[in-house]
């Protein structure tokens, strides 16, 4: 027959009772550490919402920046503004070059 790893009777007895609430040291200490995720999530949340407004303007001053180019173009022709002193790079025309 084979040996019990256990000895027959051995039973751990937990002496101490089972404690109903948590002390208020602990429960100041949950408190504080949800309290900190929740303002933290709701940090999160503005940060969002404000970056949500800011790729809305970018896509309206991009807009204003493709009319605007547009607008250039008919009056002066295509080509490259530098936006540093206003100077027209003009593009070379490519197919005039090949014919020579």
């Amino acid at each position: 027959m084979a040996k019990r790893k256990t000895p027959k009777g051995d039973k751990i007895v937990d002496l101490k009772p089972k404690a109903d609430k948590i002390t208020e040291e602990q429960l100041q200490k949950v408190q504080n550490i949800v309290n900190a995720i929740n303002r933290a999530q709701l940090e999160l949340g503005m940060i969002e919402t404000k970056k949500h407004s800011l790729l809305h303007q970018v896509a309206n001053i991009q807009d204003q920046l493709t009319v605007m180019q547009t607008e250039l173009e008919k009056e002066y022709g295509s080509g490259d503004i530098n936006i540093q002193d206003g100077t027209i790079n003009r593009e070379e025309n490519v197919e005039a070059d090949k014919k020579d």
